[in-house]
């Protein structure tokens, strides 16, 4: 006797964004991402096949970072002092984008100086990140948005104390803004509703609903995760929009991908454990929805590119 298997039909589906712009569109990308258009829950293909997979973003700094784990620090070696060098070694382990995270140190003419350099080294598309700052994410992020007319880049934090000066320039310049809200699903769908009060129009807006980390919140990301995409798909326009995590960030901070001195034994290989503490931070906000995870060790994107492949129904 054959078995029917239940099957949800959602009335409603996740909003698509497109980052990057190629030659013929004004830009000089060689290729576009375009996430998002999901009518069900992730991987839940026997429903509703997803028409564009996860993918994964490389972060790179503008200047060489001192608070990164040793570990990153000799996977990645000399191309962390060159944004540009950085830009191509990062491609060449397979990123689908890239992440230029700006620091407190950079003035506009070098956070503009780092966004061509690593334009001109790569031909992926791009986020530019502010240092997380207010006034600092304002100063830079208008001047990198001028400096990147006509590439569609990313910009971000986006976030409630800033957001009208990152939209305007946004506006103004073609570009996407990163929406970033503390891990709550009504703070998440307020931002929202006041950046297309701008004028900004939802398929140039990604979600950052922000996360923790394995064993640092995790869970409780998963959930505010889980339940925006539950809302977009029973129809609630102001959660319909592709999610971006920065995986690599929270996963490396954490004592267990950081340390490899003073720990018990039992914790085993530094490398191996920190790798592992990246990946299965991202492997789960895949499955909760995910659609841009941002990560910071190739063997990290390795495995998680393979593992979405093979999510995914041939």
């Amino acid at each position: 006797m054959p078995i029917e298997i239940p099957k949800d039909k959602w009335p409603g589906s996740v909003q698509t964004v497109t980052l990057g712009a190629t030659a013929a569109e004004g830009g000089t990308r060689t290729k576009t991402v375009t996430v998002g258009g999901q009518t069900s829950m992730p991987f839940m293909h026997f429903e509703a096949p997803a028409p564009h997979p996860p993918v994964v973003a490389i972060e790179i700094k503008s200047k060489r970072p001192e608070d990164w784990s040793p570990l990153l620090a000799e996977t990645w070696g000399e191309a962390m002092d060159a944004p540009a060098k950085w830009a191509a070694k990062a491609q060449e382990a397979g990123a689908d984008l890239l992440v230029l995270a700006l620091t407190l140190n950079d003035t506009p003419e070098s956070a503009v100086a780092a966004t061509k350099a690593v334009l001109s080294a790569s031909g992926l598309p791009l986020i530019v990140f502010g240092p997380g700052q207010v006034e600092k994410d304002n100063e830079l992020l208008v001047a990198v948005a001028e400096a990147a007319k006509g590439e569609k880049i990313g910009l971000g934090i986006c976030e409630d104390k800033n957001y009208r000066t990152i939209v305007a320039t946004a506006l103004a310049n073609g570009h996407v803004v990163t929406a970033r809200a503390p891990m709550d699903v009504n703070l998440s769908k307020q931002l929202n509703i006041l950046i297309t009060d701008m004028g900004l129009p939802l398929d140039r807006i990604l979600m950052d609903p922000t996360t923790g980390a394995l064993g640092y919140g995790m869970e409780y990301g998963y959930s505010v995760m889980e339940r925006l995409r539950l809302a977009a798909l029973q129809g609630d326009r102001m959660t319909q929009l592709p999610m971006i995590v920065t995986v690599g960030f929270e996963a490396w901070k954490a004592k267990e991908a950081k340390v490899g001195e003073g720990v018990p034994a039992a914790w085993g290989d530094w490398k191996r454990r920190a790798i592992h503490w990246e990946t299965i931070t991202a492997m789960a906000l895949i499955e909760s929805g995910a659609d841009i995870l941002v990560l910071r060790h190739p063997e990290s994107v390795a495995l998680i590119k393979a593992a979405i492949a093979e999510l995914i129904p041939a």
